[in-house]
């Protein structure tokens, strides 16, 4: 039997969905605006592309810590609870890319997108050099 890294695999699904969503957002958004290739010139079409590919970019990194705590035998319920609020902080983005009322949803998910990279870099550094 394989390992079972139940943290990782349940935010990699969670990951595959957000980001599935994202990507509906930006074809419906293309629908609307009529642009099947290219962007808007930084309009909302564009907004809604980087909040998907922003996904994308930070969330390899989170990933990939996750996975490696999770081998290292140091994760447990706190690292379940990072990932949940890590995957909250990013939905939150994405609708705050679109601007308007829900605006400030940016501003968090970059927030708790940058403590949740920088917590597990540090408890992967502790793991390294055995402190954890």
């Amino acid at each position: 039997m394989g390992i079972i890294l139940p943290v990782t695999l349940t935010a990699a699904a969670a990951a595959a969905i957000i980001n599935i969503w994202l990507g509906i957002r930006v074809g419906q958004m293309r629908m609307a605006q009529k642009i099947s290739i290219g962007d808007d010139a930084g309009g909302p079409l564009t907004a809604r592309m980087r909040a998907q590919l922003n996904f994308v970019e930070n969330t390899a990194f989170v990933l990939v810590l996750v996975a490696a705590i999770e081998l290292a035998a140091k994760g447990g319920v706190w690292l379940a609870w990072v990932v949940a609020v890590y995957m909250l902080g990013r939905v939150a983005h994405g609708f705050g890319m679109d601007g308007g009322a829900l605006a400030q949803g940016r501003s968090i998910g970059v927030i708790i997108t940058m403590l949740t990279q920088l917590g597990l870099a540090i408890v992967a550094v502790l793991v390294v050099l055995r402190v954890m």
